[in-house]
């Protein structure tokens, strides 16, 4: 089992910046860990939930279309390997959902989510 827990999430204005992190716990062996892919989804109110970004123990990274060149993905080093960080940056109004941290391969594991909202 992993748990995940998410932070970062608040009120920002249009153009503004936030970072989200994402603690990884549990039963997580090295080898689990390196066959391990995290990502970040988000579901805004009356949408289902999409992908926004994920990466891979390699630093593999693949992103939505729309936000491609303002949010930056990443893992911590060395024995922060399970910590997962999104660097959101030009935040706009459409941005505004729950993003919910997940863990893949093996398992699915979600986190319980933070709410960002980007006012406009």
């Amino acid at each position: 089992q992993v748990q995940l827990v998410e932070s970062g999430g608040g009120l920002v204005q249009a153009g503004g910046s936030l970072r989200l992190s994402c603690a990884a716990s549990g039963s997580i062996s090295r080898s689990i860990s390196t066959s391990s892919v995290m990502g970040w989804y988000r579901q805004a109110l009356g949408k289902q939930r999409e992908l926004v970004a994920t990466i891979s123990h390699g630093a593999v990274t693949n992103y939505a279309d729309t936000v491609k060149g303002r949010f930056t993905i990443s893992r911590g080093r060395g024995n922060a390997k399970n910590t997962l960080y999104l660097q959101m940056n030009s935040l706009r109004p459409e941005d505004t959902a729950v993003y919910y941290c997940n863990w893949k391969f093996p398992g699915n594991f979600w986190g319980q989510g933070t709410q960002v909202t980007v006012s406009s």
